[in-house]
Order: C-alpha cells, then structure tokens, then sequence
C-alpha cells in the first residue's frame, strides 16, 4: 500500500467520516498536514441551525407555555407530545446523518459526535434535543469551557440528570454527580462532600418546556458551600470555573478524546503533553485537535488500522465511498437499532461504550451483508438490538434469524441507487490486473489475510466497470473493512 495514501486515508477516517469518492487521486498528491488544514478550514464555518420539530408541536409547546409555567401537561397531551417528538426526533437522526455524509466541515461533524457520546442525554423532546446537538456543532471546535456551560445550561441535560427537581433544603445530586465523573475531572477525584455541596451550588438551574434556561432564583441554596478545598456562596457558574482550573480535568478530556481519535491504548507520555497543552491553551479544543492530527506519531503503524469503525462512521462512511440515493432513508434508523447505536439514544448516562463493544459475531455478520444488500437493493429484516438484559441473552440468536431471513421476499426493502462514477474513476489509471490491489487499498486501512484468488472468484467479471463494482462490494463485506 502506498504510504502517502495509507497516511490521507487513516486522517480522512479519523478527522472524518472517511474519504470522499472523488477526492483521492487529488488529495493523494498532497502532504498529509496539507490535507488536514484544509479538512480544519472546511469546518471554520458557523453551522447551520437543525430545525426539524413540527409546526404541530411547536403549537403545543406554545399552547402549554400561555396556560402558565404551572400547568403541567395532561396525560392525552402528554401522548400526542411524546408521539410527536418520536417521530420529530428519528427526522433530526436522519437530517444529521446526511451532514455527516454530505457536509464539507467534516471535522467539525466527527467532533460533534464525540460530544454527543460524552455529553449523553436521552429525552424524547425534539426541541430539547436539536437545541443540545446545535449547541455541540457550533462548539465542537471552539472552547470547552464554553461548551460546558452551554450543554450544562441547556434543557437536555437539565431534564436527563433531574436538576429541575434540584432545590433549596432537598438538594437532588445527579446533576453535580454525573458532571463530575463523567463531563469534567473523573471518578476517584473528587469526594461526596464535593457532589454534596456542588449540587447545593445548582439548586435552582431549571428548563421550561420551549427548552430555554431558567435560573429560579427562589429555589437556590446560596448559604456557604466547601468544594475542591475552596469556601464560599458559590454559584453553579463557579462550581464549573473551578473544575476547570483542576489539570485533572484537561487530562480527563484529553484521554478521552486520544481514545476516540488516535487509540484506545493510551500513550501516557503524550497524553500528558497533550493535556497540558490543552489546558494551558485555555482549553482550546482545535488546539488540541491540531496538536493530534499533524503529529507524526499519529500516523505510527499502530495508530492505523486499528479502531472499529462505530455504526454511524461505518454507515456513513459507505455512504460517502459510495455516493448513493436511499429512497427509503429511514432503514438507516434501523441499521442503528440492529448494530447498537442510535442517534439521541444512548444506552446510558456515560453514553456508548465504542471499541470492542460495537462488534459481536451477530453485529459483525449484519455489517458483511449489508453492503451486498445495498448493491442488490435486496431484502432486509429489521428488529431493534435490545438491551442484554431484555434480550436476556438472546439478541445474538434473534440476529443471526434475521439474517437467515434476508432472502424473504415479504421483508422490508433496502432501495438504493449508486452513483458509481466518481467511485469508478478513482481506477481510471488503474491496469486490470491491478485492479484489486488498488480497490482493497482504498478501502482498507490493513491487509486483507484472505488470499486475492479467495476474492476474485466470485466476482462479476463481465467488464472493467462490473469488476470494479463487485470487488468493491465483496471488500466491503470483509471483517477488515469493519476497521479503520
């Protein structure tokens, strides 16, 4: 495999949702940090705004809000609101999947991401989730302090760690605890006395219904308060300032996000000169990035290869390697639910858990299929991936059923219209019988252990443009392609 390639494809995976179908040969005559601070300049611009909660409850929401912040929704309105939002929320899913897909700020959508898994809330309220995912767009690349405050004010998170039920003499300390063990400093780093008092500090931090924040000032508890060795009427915006002047915090940031971007095998010795430079910068986030994506040691042999590929990288970045029209998008919605990670859901407080956890045998064999479904436009079963303890450990047996079943005629339809000939050109320069080297180099970031011949043999050979689409199909389906 050609080095320079190699090094362009591993950024574009990383720094991304994987190359474009019609970039490579271009970028492939370009240095990799080259490359990289045009990827960082794509994603300069301020984001567009998502709004796709209905007209319909809108309405609601400004019916509910002009009969007075006291009254509470009945149970009808409760299950047209809820039923609304469901579906409000699965068109926000989608909308994001296609900037992830489309968007040039490729960066800033991969950052996103890795916001949306460690700020991780689950609501069913439309307006409360696309107001939370458009505070992480638009910050993801900016200052963390910033982005702290803004996702701590905002009603998503209120709502999921129950600090609208945080008041003066009955102190409720999710809110304080989550953010401590998981936002900023890490469990083991702080005492029950600092969850104790910090959550006095945010009595009062409340939401309405539209989302918008509310400081209820009769509910704050402003006697004195003890955290991190310090004393005073502290007030939840000090409570913040004063984890973030904590090193703690830059190294708790930092690890996650080297976890997320570079290895999970942590490198202690970079780690700690990252986070320092992270936190000297003020806690610049493209700082950081920067710092990351144009160090040599990132583009170390062990560094390449070896991430699995979480469901919405793995979709998207099909998707992006083969532009293509889904007329029925929302089997995409499905694809979550069967491979565990759906947008706006995520199975807990501390979000997904990544790596190893995306893949088992069921997961892995769905992955091989479906891009040969995609190309066939063939039959798909779908089923959510419920939770082990639901599933009592039957969800790998119920996958491997639906994948027996892909044949059914009476299954849903994967309907899809690939537009190969961007892909295609990428072989322009390509001899024939060097075809397959150059497709599993583009698409594989590791050597493929099967034998040339073990892929070739089942490929439509009728002509160069047949060729090229069934190799491409059939790599897609390895486990290697899985990895990136």
């Amino acid at each position: 495999m050609n080095s320079t390639q190699q090094k362009i494809q591993h950024l574009w995976w990383r720094a991304g949702f994987g190359p474009p179908s019609d970039q490579m040969e271009a970028v492939s005559k370009q240095k990799p940090e080259q490359v990289f601070h045009a990827i960082l300049k794509a994603s300069e611009k301020r984001p567009v705004f998502f709004d796709v909660a209905s007209p319909e409850l809108k309405t609601l929401v400004s019916q509910q809000m002009d009969l007075g912040k006291n009254q509470r929704l009945g149970p009808e309105v409760k299950q047209i609101f809820r039923k609304q939002s469901v579906q409000d929320i699965a068109r926000l899913n989608l909308r994001w999947l296609e900037e992830m897909t489309g968007s040039p700020a490729q960066l800033r959508e991969k950052m996103s991401l890795f916001w949306h898994g460690h700020f991780a809330t689950k609501t069913v309220h439309v307006l409360y989730d696309q107001a939370l995912l458009n505070i992480i767009r638009e910050h993801a690349l900016g200052n963390f302090r910033n982005l702290l405050f803004n996702v701590c004010k905002s009603a998503s998170m209120i709502q999921f760690l129950n600090n609208n039920q945080n008041k003066k003499g009955h102190p409720n300390e999710n809110f304080a605890r989550e953010l401590m063990e998981l936002f900023t400093i890490g469990r083991g780093n702080y005492s029950e006395s600092d969850i104790k008092e910090s959550a006095r500090a945010f009595t009062g931090w409340g939401a309405d219904l539209q989302g918008d924040f509310e400081f209820r000032s009769w509910h704050h508890d402003d006697g004195v308060k003890s955290f991190m060795g310090k004393t005073g009427n502290f007030s939840g915006e000090e409570i913040l300032d004063i984890l973030l002047e904590q090193k703690q915090t830059a190294l708790f940031i930092t690890n996650k996000i080297y976890r997320f971007f570079v290895n999970e095998a942590i490198d202690k010795e970079r780690l700690i000169i990252l986070s320092t430079r992270f936190f000297n910068s003020g806690y610049d986030i493209q700082d950081l990035i920067t710092g990351i994506f144009t160090a040599e040691w990132f583009y170390d042999e062990k560094n390449i290869g070896n991430q699995i590929k979480s469901p919405v990288v793995w979709l998207v970045g099909i998707r992006r390697q083969l532009p293509m029209e889904i007329q029925n998008p929302g089997i995409q919605l499905m694809l979550e639910h069967l491979l565990g990670q759906v947008l706006f859901s995520p199975p807990n407080v501390a979000g997904w858990q990544g790596g190893k956890h995306w893949i088992d045998s069921s997961s892995l064999m769905l992955r091989m299929q479906v891009p040969r479904i995609i190309f066939l436009s063939d039959s798909f079963i779908s089923a959510p991936k419920e939770d082990d303890d639901l599933m009592m450990g039957m969800r790998d047996q119920v996958l491997r059923k639906q994948i027996k079943r892909i044949q059914n005629p009476g299954a849903q339809l994967f309907r899809t219209k690939i537009f190969w000939d961007a892909y295609i050109k990428n072989f322009d320069k390509v001899r024939d019988d060097s075809l397959y080297t150059a497709i599993r180099d583009l698409l594989v970031q590791r050597d493929l252990p099967v034998n040339e011949n073990e892929i070739i043999k089942y490929i439509d050979d009728r002509n160069r443009e047949s060729r090229i689409t069934s190799l491409t199909i059939r790599i897609m389906g390895t486990p290697e392609y899985q990895l990136c």
